[in-house]
């Protein structure tokens, strides 16, 4: 079986380093980069499993890092950990909205590290295998799981990972109200807090892609798709 490949960036040579240590003991494959401009060029050639990106970093943020490899075909569905020091709600929002799927607090705990990388994978595991049919139209809406393509009047369009993922749980159930608490485990999981904002921004973004009337609202209670 393939080693599961980590690319770990962090402007922090120390961090790097005992990063790097505790996760090859695991058995990863891991690759290092020391600011955003080298994580994209490794990204690219590398194609990891997992990212574990921090964000406050000089030149390229953590946060422009994410835009950019999730705006790059190949790398949209990569699985992408913060590493922040910075507790604000406001830094885990943009991270989130950026493309993120989780983000983990320094100083880094090892056993925390593992338990996190563990369940990013197997909720990946989860999402990516629990479709059947790997294409479904609905209407003029064609969704490829297995590509993790969407078109809309045979016109590919760029959806974010967490967009696709949002889409995806949305389309398995035509008509049936989604609820905040359902969308925030099955899209985001349960170790990562998101409030509101955070769904409702990808909402809003899903419907300028594919078209408001997918999409319907129901005031205080959550989202449902119809076509």
């Amino acid at each position: 079986m393939n080693k599961v490949k980590i690319l770990l960036v962090d402007d922090e040579e120390d961090i790097l380093e005992m990063i790097k240590y505790n996760l090859e003991k695991d058995d990863y494959d891991v690759q290092i980069a020391n600011n955003g401009e080298l994580a994209i060029d490794i990204a690219q050639s590398f194609k990891p499993h997992v990212i574990l990106l921090d964000i406050m970093m000089p030149g390229m943020d953590g946060i422009e890092v994410c835009e950019a490899l999730r705006s790059l075909p190949d790398l949209q569905n990569i699985l992408i950990a913060f590493l922040t020091a910075r507790s604000e709600s406001f830094t885990h929002i943009s991270a989130l909205e950026s493309g993120g799927d989780d983000f983990i607090t320094k100083p880094i705990k090892p056993n925390v590290l593992r338990s996190r990388i563990k369940a990013l994978l197997r909720r990946h595991l989860e999402y990516t295998s629990n479709k059947s049919a790997s294409e479904e139209s609905f209407g003029d809406l064609l969704i490829n799981y297995d590509k993790f393509t969407v078109k809309v009047n045979d016109t590919e369009l760029v959806l974010a990972k967490k967009e696709f993922e949002l889409l995806k749980l949305l389309a398995s159930a035509p008509g049936k109200v989604f609820k905040r608490n359902e969308i925030m485990h099955k899209v985001w999981g349960t170790t990562v807090i998101v409030g509101d904002r955070t769904i409702d921004v990808h909402i809003r973004k899903l419907r300028e892609k594919i078209g408001s009337h997918f999409i319907k609202t129901l005031k205080g209670v959550g989202y449902k798709f119809e076509y």
